[in-house]
């Protein structure tokens, strides 16, 4: 990349498309500005369904293609890049850890927190983790001798100290096929990160995840919903349903080519001879799917209709014509769709609600070293710092 220039870029790769964002920061200002975008790439995704890769080939070219229009419009060669991974292959599960303290006058240290981590993952369900890879720890709640602790537990004392940890994994699989369609396509990866996570980046603000709210990407395939409160993610879950269900309903409802569903969907397409009312009816019913799923996850983590913030709704399905309201009256939240400020190059993002992951990756790389430590957001800091043999190493062993 440019020398002595704070640029970043993010790739995310979506079962629909594949998405490049070049930013850079403008280091006179990093305070008030959000850093500008020099550079997009778009491509259709190849080799690719409901978010892991089918054919590590086809997605290699479609990667290809997508960062070659970004080093087009950046002027600008790329090499390495952050990277979301999302799909059905993403989950979540919250698991607990308790551990002694260590200090004979019952201080608590880094260390004993450190400690409280490690035995959380270790109490992990085998039958779950053992094909997946953990790609976020997220310490949800600290207890202290069974109380609750407000803040930080270090310093205080106890006798015995337990932490209640979020892990964001990916199946294993998934991940290093990824990994090897990044390899082919000549580009390395600096870190790879959840797409639900990289989105709330550029889509929440600070006050929504502080009150409570839950983000939700419909993507094509795959809808993903993230849950923030008290400016943490508390829960994520990814449903196998997308924007597309609704288009191929379209399609058999109406009798009309796939190409004609999709306009339709988005208000764009001319309805014709077909009754508006018969096209609601397809797509609303459709869109209650989806909304039936989001509530009855919120209803298992005790949340439905007590989220202040509301819903946020971002991906390509977002874009659907009064999907905010259908999803006020479904969930019984405040709902508005996501809109990004951005700055810079833009031309080629009208639809800027699809932008959300790639955008939110390259603000992750530029703010990176600041992160505070409390969320895990890279899946690089514990493996990408490995020589490149290692990573070989560790892809080969999923290979046939």
């Amino acid at each position: 990349m440019a020398k002595g220039r704070n640029i970043a870029v993010g790739i995310d790769v979506g079962t629909n498309q594949i998405k490049v964002i070049v930013a850079e920061k403008d280091p006179k200002n990093e305070l008030d500005s959000l850093p500008r975008i020099i550079g997009t790439g778009i491509s259709e995704s190849r080799g690719i369904r409901h978010g892991f890769v089918t054919s590590v080939n086809d997605a290699a070219l479609s990667i290809k293609a997508a960062v070659q229009q970004a080093e087009k419009s950046s002027a600008l060669p790329i090499k390495k890049a952050y990277i979301s991974v999302g799909g059905i292959g993403l989950g979540a599960i919250i698991s607990v850890g308790s551990v002694a303290v260590t200090k004979a006058d019952n201080e608590i240290t880094d260390l004993d927190v450190k400690r409280a981590i490690e035995e959380s993952e270790k109490e992990l369900p085998n039958s779950y983790i053992q094909n997946r890879k953990i790609i976020h720890t997220i310490p949800l709640e600290y207890r202290i001798d069974g109380k609750k602790v407000l803040g930080r537990p270090q310093g205080l004392k106890g006798v015995r100290l337990e932490a209640r940890v979020l892990y964001i994994t990916c199946l294993a699989h998934h991940l290093s096929d990824l990994m090897l369609a990044f390899e082919e396509a000549d580009i390395e990866i600096i870190d790879v990160t959840a797409a639900p996570m990289a989105a709330s980046l550029v889509t929440l603000t600070k006050t929504q995840k502080i009150a409570g709210c839950v983000l939700a990407n419909i993507g094509s395939e795959t809808t993903t919903i993230i849950v923030f409160e008290n400016n943490i993610p508390v829960s994520m879950e990814t449903f196998q349903i997308g924007s597309n269900d609704i288009t191929n309903d379209l399609a058999l409802g109406l009798k009309i080519s796939i190409e004609e569903a999709d306009l339709i969907k988005l208000g764009q397409g001319k309805i014709g001879e077909f009754s508006k009312r018969r096209v609601e009816e397809i797509v609303v019913a459709r869109l209650s799917d989806i909304f039936d799923l989001i509530e009855d996850h919120l209803r298992k983590i005790d949340r439905n209709g007590l989220l202040p913030a509301g819903i946020i709704l971002t991906g390509g399905g977002s874009g659907i014509p009064n999907i905010e309201e259908l999803s006020r009256l479904a969930l019984k939240l405040p709902s508005k769709q996501s809109r990004l400020r951005m700055e810079g190059n833009i031309k080629s993002m009208a639809r800027d609600f699809e932008w959300p992951v790639a955008y939110g990756l390259a603000i992750f790389g530029l703010t990176s070293e600041n992160e505070d430590d409390a969320i895990d957001m890279g899946f690089g800091r514990r493996w990408f710092n490995q020589t490149r043999q290692n990573i070989w190493g560790w892809i080969k062993q999923f290979l046939p």
